[in-house]
């Protein structure tokens, strides 16, 4: 095997791989004796047709099939002989049986690229410091109240906020039925915005058993794309609509939510610790993010394209499963959407990715930090826990090494991110009062 490289940018090198006749001869022959002994030509028995007739009726497709194969069994020694640390597959430019019996083929790929660490520890960050306001406890008892609140029929009231309603609706837009926007008994927690209070506002004032129609015109910004930006007509059923007779907040109410606490102060107690857990896990991906802004911000280096061009289409990826997840079928052509748009909107991001990825790896190999059989276990129970699913049956899902390796890379960046939160100065700042009321009203809201 002949190995040549080409520069063809600055991380992005052409392979010139060129395999001996000898090899190429028997590749070939075991290729045609075996298509001869499986296929059927009328004249002639299988095992016993020429080769000439194999080449001018299957010669393009065995051909092809034994160009993959000797290009899957010598590209990795070819990395191997050139020294080259390739980060994504080959882009296989060109083959071809050249006519002294020897197969060439060209292969581009894109290099690891090399760079110094500049300072990763003892970074300089501002956190606010972390303040449980009595109103944010208030808030999350009203959320236990009113999930241990008992229903019951609504009458001689229309539809108000709090209510739980079932109904039928189809959507129209420009006089057209969306078959993506139907509903039958479906439920509404009207006033709690899980469907958009655009949505959820139309219902306001209607009765058990209406049939009605109302418009809703959906701002741009708005989460489903099917209706971001569209003047939308529901056809509405209105078939039942329950209230909840909410609890008084006392030591009985607490006692109902768990045996564990005996009074609303333990209650209240609880409920303040989980606020604060909360806090802290969306404090340290803050703090994360920041170290890793400063990262970025301080190291400046080429990265491969190709990768960056997998980044975006795993994020487009992303975006079509979240469609399909919120309207079965639907597709990001369907939703408007337009794809070309959408690989601009996520390139800086993408970028963000693999510069990022890179960075933590070089801090890995600086640090010698590994992932162990130990952190393994840690994760898959972890992730057992997160999905009510058992040990073994994650491992078995990881078992294919397109979905173990991601994994690695993300325990990996987890302990190197650790490593540098431990080694960061963080400075506690005081909590804005003006962004503790708009918390506490935003959280009123999700309520």
């Amino acid at each position: 095997m002949q190995v040549s490289v080409e520069d063809v940018s600055g991380l992005t090198k052409k392979l010139k791989i060129v395999l001996p006749d000898g090899e190429v001869g028997k590749k070939l022959n075991a290729a045609y004796k075996k298509a001869g002994n499986e296929v059927s030509i009328k004249g002639f028995r299988k095992g016993k047709i020429p080769r000439q007739v194999l080449e001018k009726n299957f010669g393009e497709k065995i051909r092809t099939e034994v160009a993959d194969e000797m290009i899957q069994a010598t590209y990795f020694d070819a990395l191997e002989e050139t020294k080259l640390d390739a980060v994504v597959h080959p882009d296989v430019k060109s083959f071809d049986f050249a006519d002294d019996g020897t197969f060439v083929y060209e292969a581009e790929i894109d290099v690891r690229p090399e760079f110094s660490l500049g300072k990763y520890k003892g970074i300089d960050v501002e956190q606010p410091e972390i303040v449980i306001g009595d109103s944010l406890v208030d808030i999350e008892l009203e959320i236990l109240r009113k999930q241990q609140a008992p229903l019951r029929s609504v009458e001689g009231r229309s539809i108000e906020e709090g209510d739980l309603i079932v109904i039928d609706f189809q959507g129209f837009h420009d006089g057209e039925a969306m078959k993506q926007v139907i509903g039958n008994d479906y439920s509404i927690d009207v006033g709690s915005g899980n469907n958009g209070k655009e949505f959820e506002d139309i219902f306001l004032g209607l009765n058990n058993g209406e049939e009605t129609s109302r418009t809703v015109e959906f701002p741009a910004g708005f989460a489903n794309p099917v209706l971001a930006g569209k003047s939308i007509e529901f056809k509405i059923t209105v078939k039942d609509v329950k209230e909840r007779v909410m609890p008084e907040l006392d030591d009985d109410f607490a006692q109902d939510v768990g045996e564990e606490f005996k009074t609303l102060a333990d209650l209240k107690e609880h409920v303040r610790g989980k606020i604060r857990e909360q806090k802290e896990e969306v404090a340290g991906g803050d703090l994360a993010d920041k170290l890793m802004l400063q990262l970025l911000d301080s190291h400046d280096f080429e990265i491969p394209n190709r990768l960056v061009a997998y980044e975006i289409n795993a994020l487009i990826k992303e975006t079509e499963n979240n469609l399909e997840r919120q309207s079965p079928g639907m597709t990001l052509e369907a939703a408007g959407i337009n794809v070309d748009d959408l690989t601009e909107q996520y390139k800086e991001s993408a970028i963000r990715r693999v510069k990022g990825d890179f960075l933590l790896k070089k801090i890995a190999e600086e640090e010698e930090i590994t992932v162990d059989d130990d952190d393994l276990e840690k994760a898959f129970q972890r992730i057992a826990d997160q999905y009510g699913m058992s040990v073994p049956d994650v491992k078995q899902y990881f078992r294919k090494q397109e979905d173990f390796l991601p994994l690695m890379n993300e325990l990996l960046s987890e302990k190197v991110l650790s490593l540098l939160k431990k080694e960061a100065t963080i400075n506690i700042v005081a909590a804005d009062s003006e962004s503790q009321d708009e918390e506490s009203s935003a959280a009123g809201d999700d309520a």
